[in-house]
């Protein structure tokens, strides 16, 4: 974490000369800006305990980190800072996006329902912005929308937001100016405000997690996002973070567990667990009544929704969550490669290697081997399917990871453990036993992909041209 004075030195001394509105906010107040803290690694921070204020049992932010605020007289105050950031999103791939206070998605913010909460917002953007609260009850102009509730914030220039935090849940924070760009480019964060006591429809859990759903426009071997896109997306991520790069969620067995999931891509997602029902607890309109509550193991977050979930942890092992649209547990990919399932490309590649010596025919059998092969990347590429688990490749990429259940895990510790060796007798084996005569037959797929003694009329199959419109 980057101290004050190391900030103010890295922008030249440029913040202490940062001008500050007066947005309801006494000059008393105003005499010294909060410190702006900084986080660059983008690991899993461990939860900020509260040190002052009212007690509050913190969140866990996945790859990412809660940003530490300071009290006067009476008033948490906070310092974001929107600037441009460089992100690893897995390991051998680094964007450029643009951020809050040296990371994509900005911090993690923590209040306590009735905190009365001032936030000093810095544009180091080379354009003008704006800060949306996401589903606060606030006073109408504090509600961060550029040219309708608010001026926009000059580069250069510091805004000062000032509200009491009148519900408790969770929310999301992103420029309400030039959204589509600043969004496009990674500017959100989420919020959380806890009750102030004990809440007859919120339960205390033992690991609370949270991350936001996010998505990003990236042609191999670029860093930077493509601010155009709509919708044709190829690197979905969480907390701008992509499988393998994403942490895994480490709880003891036993645990109740909550998970804080809100969506800021263009699309929807089925966020879907294994191993486990759950209960949505939680949404944009607050905590759900217990009678509306029913059990689940994947829920649909719709565009700009957030929900939460929670389960007891009852079942040890190395438990997948994911994303269920495919596409999204993969990395930036060619979306116009033809299907060729069924075609021979053997005398076809022999030749085409005579013109091209490194060109390889893939996809005759399926795209598994795209997972197992080790083939040349643009640099700064993140593989299309990649990752390794305990038995081999896990072709995944995106939005994929592993809830990791332990029976030794301690209290409060949030240290991967490592693989799951399952008890002896409890994985799945190969039969080598008789097999019926149409089992053991050999399958020949033919050129059009029908396979021996299929009758009836050859179907083609083929997805719709022009990308992924039809999110």
């Amino acid at each position: 974490m980057v101290s004050r004075r190391l900030f103010l030195g890295r922008s030249g001394g440029a913040a202490t000369a940062l001008a500050a509105s007066t947005l309801a906010v006494p000059r008393s107040a105003l005499a010294a800006l909060p410190e702006a803290h900084q986080q660059a690694s983008a690991a899993t921070q461990p939860p900020l305990r509260p040190h002052d204020g009212r007690p509050y049992n913190p969140v866990v932010t996945l790859n990412g980190w809660t940003l530490p605020w300071r009290m006067n007289q009476g008033v948490k105050e906070f310092h974001l800072v929107a600037e441009p950031v460089r992100r690893e999103m897995t390991p051998g791939f680094t964007a450029r996006l643009w951020g809050y206070n040296g990371q994509s998605p900005g911090p993690t913010i923590e209040v306590v329902e009735g905190d009365r909460v001032r936030l000093f917002v810095t544009n180091r953007l080379p354009e003008p912005t704006a800060v949306h609260w996401h589903g606060q009850r606030l006073p109408n102009g504090m509600d961060g929308v550029a040219g309708l509730t608010q001026p926009v914030i000059p580069p250069g220039k510091t805004f000062v937001y000032e509200f009491v935090a009148q519900r408790p849940g969770t929310f999301m924070y992103h420029p309400h100016a030039d959204e589509m760009v600043q969004m496009a480019m990674g500017l959100q964060g989420l919020w959380i405000t806890h009750p102030k006591g004990r809440h007859p429809l919120i339960e205390p859990v033992d690991r609370d997690f949270c991350f936001l759903l996010n998505a990003f426009d990236i042609e191999p071997g670029s860093a930077t996002p493509k601010v155009m896109t709509m919708l044709d997306f190829n690197l979905w991520a969480w907390n701008s973070r992509i499988f393998p790069g994403i942490d895994s969620l480490n709880v003891r067995l036993g645990d109740r567990v909550r998970l804080r999931i809100g969506n800021l891509t263009m699309t929807n997602h089925p966020i879907h667990l294994h191993g486990h029902e759950f209960m949505v607890t939680g949404t944009d309109g607050g905590p759900v009544p217990r009678s509306a509550r029913w059990p689940e193991v994947t829920t649909d977050i719709g565009v700009g929704q957030m929900r939460q979930i929670e389960f007891i942890a009852d079942a040890e092992g190395d438990w997948a969550l994911h994303c269920h649209k495919s596409h999204h547990t993969m990395n930036a990919m060619g979306h116009n490669v033809p299907t060729m399932i069924g075609v021979p490309q053997r005398d076809l590649a022999e030749r085409l290697g005579k013109l091209i010596p490194d060109y390889m025919a893939m996809g005759e059998h399926g795209m598994h081997e795209m997972a197992e092969m080790e083939m040349p990347l643009p640099e700064n590429t993140a593989p299309m399917m990649t990752g390794q688990g305990p038995f081999g490749p896990l072709a995944m990429g995106g939005m994929f990871s592993v809830l990791k259940v332990r029976r030794g895990q301690k209290p409060g510790d949030y240290s991967d453990p490592g693989w799951y060796e399952a008890p002896a007798g409890t994985r799945p084996y190969e039969w080598t036993g008789a097999l019926p005569a149409a089992a053991s037959a050999a399958v020949a797929v033919p050129a059009g992909g029908v396979a021996a003694g299929a009758a009836g009329a050859e179907v083609q199959v083929r997805k719709p041209a022009g990308g992924h419109h039809q999110h």
